[in-house]
């Protein structure tokens, strides 16, 4: 038999995302390196009408030419040792696919010297999980253009499709955009997880709520402008108990696991210069739940005052809560979008910034409604610098603001930790300023180090004896 495409690695993913594409009609062949892997997936991917090839060499020989492979392996060195042993077999035109959550400078060299052999290579970002891999995932192929030429019929059929019926993925730009794009989307997710997290504790201990009175709050909320899959699990997740009646929310220790995706998108900032303010707090959130006995010293050492508003506050402080977590939501939004403009102009990629956001409609963790809103705002200026200066999102945060506001003055009179809500009101302030404090870190840079400064007054660079 001559297959349509092959896939390397048959872990969840590479399982599911095989059973994907036969359910939508492809000829679909596996291979792993781990014979007892490929053993115990016979059955699964059988009734799948799914293949497992017996050896490399059989599975590259079943796959149609030019030939189409994506790996989903682990990240890095692997995926390093797993292209060795690929490469060889492969012909001028071939193309490898590389769907794991990989760094963009990693796939940027991939692709370089796959190319000089004649090989096409494709980082594609895979959001979604493993549901999403099955069902329909968001897509995000960078590399050359032809490559995405040759696979996009296969990856639009296996994509998950929004309500317009349009498929979630795209052809990105070069080298390694697509997993550049990936790696936003995940810096994004961090920011959104946690501004949800900070909205539920406040609502736990600023508002003295029940799990349900919360639950039922994030289900309203769904309905609405903050409609989106993590408000909707979170109303799932509060609301769950285990078999013996206790929720499960209060029995999961406070510690917050990372993969480094976030982390990666805070460094490209700094590379970059763009602030991430809200990605990178929300990232250190998580590196400070992990220090749980070092927080168990402290909180004895300092007696904590988190104190609850009175009830007669509830009703209108859950609105300032929504309004707040709205516009706190757009701020890492246009953070990451602004990161992406500074990159597709840094590495030549010509990102389209609406298009990305059309594609993370449907199938992929961050997936929301305002999407729409953002893609419309990149479609009336494509060379919008902020979303901030969107007349929609400009009159939503002007409306907004002031809950914001309010927010973060109960949450610092009361002691209750909001990082990522206090960090987006913050950039916000910032960004508003057509002045700030910076000329006086300037005149300190001069003072100790003769760094120069530039004026206001007149044009030029400029050092000052200050003793």
């Amino acid at each position: 038999m001559i297959y349509d495409i092959g896939v390397v690695g048959l872990g969840v993913m590479g399982t599911n995302i095989a059973k994907n594409m036969s359910r939508n009609g492809f000829k679909v062949v596996t291979f792993d390196f781990f014979e007892d892997v490929r053993e115990n997936r016979v059955n699964e991917l059988k009734e799948e009408k799914v293949d497992i090839a017996s050896s490399l060499e059989n599975f590259i020989e079943s796959l149609k030419k030019p030939r189409n492979i994506l790996l989903l392996v682990k990240a890095g060195e692997v995926t390093d040792k797993t292209i060795e042993r690929i490469a060889p077999y492969l012909e001028e035109g071939d193309t490898l696919i590389d769907g794991g959550n990989e760094q963009y400078e990693n796939t940027r060299r991939r692709n370089m010297q796959l190319t000089e052999k004649g090989i096409n290579f494709i980082g594609m970002g895979v959001s979604g999980g493993e549901e999403g891999a099955l069902n329909g995932p968001s897509l995000m192929p960078g590399g050359q253009r032809q490559a995405y030429d040759n696979v996009s019929a296969i990856l639009e059929k296996i994509a998950a499709k929004a309500d317009d019926g349009k498929p979630c993925v795209t052809y990105i730009g070069e080298d390694g955009s697509g997993h550049y794009v990936k790696m936003i989307h995940n810096g994004i997710e961090y920011a959104d997880m946690e501004l949800i997290a900070e909205s539920y504790y406040f609502m736990k201990h600023g508002l003295n709520m029940s799990n349900d009175e919360m639950s039922t709050v994030f289900d309203e909320w769904n309905r609405g402008d903050l409609n989106s899959y993590l408000i909707e699990i979170t109303a799932r997740i509060l609301e769950f108990k285990d078999e013996s009646g206790n929720y499960i929310i209060d029995l999961i220790l406070d510690k917050a696991g990372q993969k480094g995706t976030g982390k990666w998108t805070g460094i490209e900032g700094l590379k970059l210069g763009i602030p991430l303010s809200l990605i990178t707090d929300s990232v250190f959130v998580r590196c400070l739940s992990s220090l749980i006995e070092e927080r168990a010293l402290i909180s004895e050492a300092y007696q904590s005052e988190m104190k609850s508003l009175s009830d007669d506050q509830k009703q209108s402080v859950l609105e300032d809560l929504k309004q707040a977590l709205y516009i706190s939501k757009l701020m890492s939004y246009s953070q990451g979008f602004r990161l992406l403009r500074e990159a597709s102009e840094i590495y030549g990629w010509n990102l389209q910034l609406g298009e990305i956001s059309m594609i993370w409609r449907k199938g992929c963790i961050i997936r929301a409604q305002f999407l729409e809103e953002i893609n419309r705002a990149y479609e009336n200026d494509p060379a919008l610098t902020n979303l901030l200066l969107d007349d929609y999102f400009r009159d939503v945060v002007s409306a907004s603001h002031p809950s914001l506001r309010r927010i973060g003055i109960h949450a610092i009179e009361n002691e209750i930790p909001m990082s990522a809500f206090l960090s987006a009101l913050s950039y916000f302030d910032s960004m508003k300023q057509a002045r700030v404090s910076s000329n006086m870190i300037q005149a300190q840079r001069d003072y100790f180090g003769a760094h120069t400064y530039e004026r206001l007054d007149k044009p030029g660079v400029f050092h000052t004896e200050w003793q």
